[in-house]
């Protein structure tokens, strides 16, 4: 069995779909990547779990292996057969046997050296409110590793090539057999000296040392499109770590991190805004200057407008990434009522109160307690 269920690894269910899989992974993959999280051995083995998790159910072969045995690496029986079979002459069961196990029985087992394609590398932008909704371009720095141009990624001095392992003669993998009452098992692990590559390197490249990469510095120019929120990703093809033994490079992924604003408050690809007018306005009506992204708007609140009044101002919000159209900005109406009134103050709201044929009242305590009118 496998030491870790992979499905709980990326905070799955069995059985999850191919989607589900590479968004679990993404996710967790951009939280625990080494350079997000340097010096935390924790997040490191962690990001090798997660990595080691998504290598088997992104595969769809490993994953049926996986699914119905619990475990994808399947090199345990292998040479003289099991109990005394031999797997390898049953005709269609070997056929079967080897697309499960790989050729673990019977055959000469996986070859590990084929090309891999580079990891996937997560950066993050900042951007401000206005940014993210009008987009922006935005040049970041980073440090990846890429394939050496010496050597073009072989790892040998120019003008020499690699050569088979010695030790596992190209496969990339050891195998120890031995012999038990139930028949011969062998053991499969990858090889120590050329570390599952298949092939040694006797001289080495001199810019690259051998590894077939180097630790760079790079510009890249990222097009954030009109939109974006926080959380959102924008994937960068080829641009993550160089692959090994002739594979692609990894991506890119940029996490947009968007700053909050002063006024303006977004839900979605709506924009609301608090706006603050007198009670008199709010009852006689009047004009505001309504601050937008675009820029200041006019708009006519109606007389009787009430605290707490929401108008729309549409087509004024954030526009639809990659889309057509925009949201809407609302106005949240907030009345003021002042705290002090001056004597002309107070003398025309008692005018307003008389005219609204409310009577003021006056109350006075009994000599017993009572209230009088």
């Amino acid at each position: 069995m496998a030491k870790k269920d992979y499905y709980e690894v990326l905070g799955l269910q069995k059985g999850a779909s191919e989607d589900e899989i590479k968004k679990a992974f993404r996710k967790l993959a951009i939280q625990y990547h080494p350079d997000k999280n340097q010096g935390n051995k924790e997040a490191e083995e962690k990001f090798k779990e997660i990595n080691e998790a998504y290598q088997v159910l992104s595969d769809p072969q490993k994953k049926a292996q996986y699914d119905q045995f619990g475990t994808a690496d399947f090199q345990g029986f292998e040479g003289g057969g099991f109990g005394g079979f031999d797997f390898s002459d049953m005709g269609g069961f070997g056929d079967i046997f080897d697309s499960f196990f790989g050729g673990g029985f019977g055959g000469g087992g996986r070859r590990r050296n084929g090309p891999q394609k580079g990891a996937d590398l997560e950066y993050t932008i900042n951007l401000t409110f206005e940014e993210a909704v009008f987009g922006a371009e935005k040049e970041i720095n980073l440090t990846r590793s890429e394939t050496c141009e010496t050597c073009t990624g072989s790892g040998a001095k120019p003008g020499t090539q690699p050569k088979v392992c010695p030790k596992c003669n190209g496969s990339g993998q050891v195998k120890v057999q031995r012999n038990t009452p139930l028949g011969s098992f062998v053991s499969v692990s990858t090889c120590d000296t050329c570390s599952g590559k298949g092939n040694v390197v006797s001289d080495p490249c001199p810019e690259c040392r051998g590894k077939g990469t180097l630790r760079k510095q790079k510009k890249i120019k990222v097009k954030v499109p009109a939109g974006v929120d926080n959380g959102n990703a924008i994937p960068i093809r080829g641009q993550g770590e160089a692959g090994t033994n002739g594979g692609p490079s990894g991506d890119l992924y940029a996490s947009i991190r968007v700053a909050p604003h002063q006024f303006f408050k977004r839900k979605g690809f709506d924009i609301y805004i608090d706006t603050h007018i007198s009670f008199s306005k709010a009852a006689l009506g009047a004009e505001l200057k309504i601050e937008t992204v675009d820029g200041e708007v006019k708009y006519t609140v109606p007389a009787g407008t009430q605290p707490g009044t929401v108008f729309r101002l549409k087509g004024k919000g954030v526009p639809f990434v990659n889309g057509r159209g925009r949201g809407d900005q609302y106005i949240n109406v907030i009345v003021d009522i002042p705290k002090t009134l001056n004597a002309k103050q107070k003398e025309a709201l008692h005018a307003f109160m008389e005219a609204s044929g409310e009577v003021e009242e006056t109350e006075k305590w009994g000599i017993f307690g009572k209230k009088k009118k």
